[in-house]
């Protein structure tokens, strides 16, 4: 990674940044002004289209981190790309609203968008065996049949670019909401980002509960079959909270019960039976094995 951050100029290594579980993450200056370098594992197409994306919501008013070009112009080197510093806060809970506001923004600005290379929707997956982070071939036969059912479960349902990971590690509070980390982008079902919302935040939205039960249903199964090679413990427990919903379990979802920590990365109490108070609901992700 030194050697391509080489391609930007004179830049002093601050450290690594937590919450880049998936890519190298590190907070690095040039002079006073505080950036970020990631080092990304997507191919240049994808990596393209993420930047692409990013240039388009900030001129649509959305608060994004903006690229920093390397001397010669490239925008990523090697997988590397430098942004600017994204200012702000986690959410606390009476944020999550507006939030939601500016993830709807995104969905709106994006109505159309191409899909990103390499990648596959759930309504594609439904006959599809790969895309981005999905490989259903090394999944037992069982886990994809209920992934694709849940998946199925979103169908006619609205679709645009989606955030894909809207923790509150990656989401910053200051005059507005800033969006971080979109390594986890692409075209889907824009369901797929409510039911990563606070259980009354994603009421707000008009979501209807049988809809938000489908949509946290669909993101769990998402979440067991893009992990299942890369963060394995992760992956299967979210298989097995996908099972459990089809044994009956009392709790209304597996999502209803899940709350962010700090770090923002979901824990695993999604049978407790509650609904979630305001961090409840609000994502997927934390307990992941990722490194």
């Amino acid at each position: 990674m030194d050697q391509a951050l080489a391609h930007w100029g004179r830049l002093t290594i601050v450290g690594p940044l937590s919450g880049g579980n998936r890519n190298t993450v590190l907070e690095v200056r040039r002079g006073r002004q505080r950036l970020v370098a990631r080092l990304s594992r997507r191919p240049p197409a994808s990596l393209d289209w993420e930047l692409a994306l990013l240039d388009h919501l900030g001129r649509q008013g959305v608060r994004v981190p903006a690229i920093i070009p390397a001397l010669d112009g490239r925008r990523h080197v090697d997988g590397v790309v430098v942004q600017t510093w994204l200012d702000g806060d986690p959410p606390r809970p009476d944020d999550w609203p507006a939030v939601a506001g500016t993830i709807r923004k995104v969905h709106t600005a994006t109505a159309g968008w191409p899909q990103r290379p390499g990648f596959a929707a759930t309504s594609e997956l439904l006959t599809a065996q790969s895309g981005g982070d999905v490989d259903l071939s090394v999944m037992p036969a069982e886990a994809v049949a209920r992934c694709r059912a849940a998946w199925q479960g979103l169908t006619g349902r609205p679709v645009a670019v989606v955030h894909g990971d809207l923790s509150p590690s990656n989401v910053r509070i200051a005059a507005s909401v800033g969006l971080l980390d979109w390594d986890e982008a692409r075209v889907d079902c824009t369901d797929l980002d409510l039911a990563d919302l606070p259980d009354a935040v994603a009421a707000q939205t008009g979501l209807p509960p049988e809809r938000l039960r489908a949509a946290r249903l669909a993101a769990t199964a998402w979440e067991a079959a893009s992990g299942w090679t890369i963060e394995a413990a992760y992956a299967r427990r979210q298989l097995a909270l996908l099972l459990s919903a089809d044994l009956g379990n009392d709790s209304p979802c597996p999502h209803s019960a899940t709350f962010y920590p700090p770090n923002g990365r979901r824990t695993s109490q999604l049978l407790a039976g509650s609904t979630g108070e305001a961090g409840g609901g609000a994502g997927r992700r934390a307990g992941k094995d990722r490194g």
